[in-house]
């Protein structure tokens, strides 16, 4: 009786983790350095993660067909900056990209909430998280509010004085 309850929970967990249709890739590039003030010497370790997520779908997913050809699906993309001084880590940055009208943008963490670099300004943007998960989004020639929503998506809403109405842009969460 143990061996059939055994074989039954090791058979579900085997079905149960085959059920992850997705690409998984995380790059490690850890570098140390020793930094010595005459007295002590101190280690840095500098620890850069990227993360690249790709969901696997199927072009013809509900067709009868036993050989089936891989549908391309956008990748995404995390990368992860912590430094750790001393055995206390603190995470410098993680960055996002997204698209918005056919240009990309990328997303920074830093202190205070984001900061936006597009192709053409390093200095597009700047994200301040508000007291309800909101954001204050501010360029060079507005100021707006934005969140992100449930795709992981950063939505814009910007008030328009000539149509007394509000605009909406979003930024598509890309590789």
């Amino acid at each position: 009786m143990k061996n059939i309850a055994i074989i039954t929970m090791l058979a579900l967990g085997f079905s149960l983790n085959a059920q992850v249709n997705q690409n998984v890739t995380k790059e490690s590039k850890t570098t140390k350095v020793t930094v010595t003030d005459g007295k002590t010497p101190k280690t840095l370790t500098k620890t850069e993660t990227r993360n690249a997520q790709q969901n696997i779908e199927l072009k013809d997913a509900d067709s009868k067909k036993l050989n089936k050809d891989v549908q391309p699906t956008p990748v995404q993309v995390n990368s992860t900056t912590t430094v750790s001084g001393d055995g206390v880590p603190t995470q410098i940055n993680q960055t996002s990209f997204y698209t918005m009208n056919g240009e990309r943008y990328q997303f920074v963490t830093d202190a205070n909430g984001y900061k936006i670099a597009s192709p053409g300004n390093v200095n597009y943007g700047v994200l301040r998280k508000t007291s309800n998960n909101n954001y204050i989004y501010t360029t060079g020639t507005r100021t707006s509010t934005g969140y992100f929503d449930a795709n992981g998506n950063f939505v814009v809403e910007t008030y328009d004085k000539g149509t007394d109405g509000v605009t909406v842009e979003t930024y598509t969460k890309t590789p």
